[in-house]
């Protein structure tokens, strides 16, 4: 079993990366997980998309 973590600050570079690494290879997916963080700086919102696939 083995573990990728994809961390990006746009939802869809994110669904990219994911594209990306699934297209690499004929993996046996487990699981995906998925997690949003969000922080305010002053004025600005800081956003992490982030995803940890469990695969084979």
């Amino acid at each position: 079993m083995k573990v990728k973590v994809i961390d990006e600050s746009h939802e869809k570079d994110l669904e990219r990366s994911i594209n990306a690494f699934l297209s690499e290879g004929n993996y046996d997916i487990i699981d995906i997980k998925y997690q949003v963080a969000i922080a305010v700086c002053g004025e600005e919102q800081i956003y992490c998309f982030s995803a940890m696939i469990i695969y084979n």
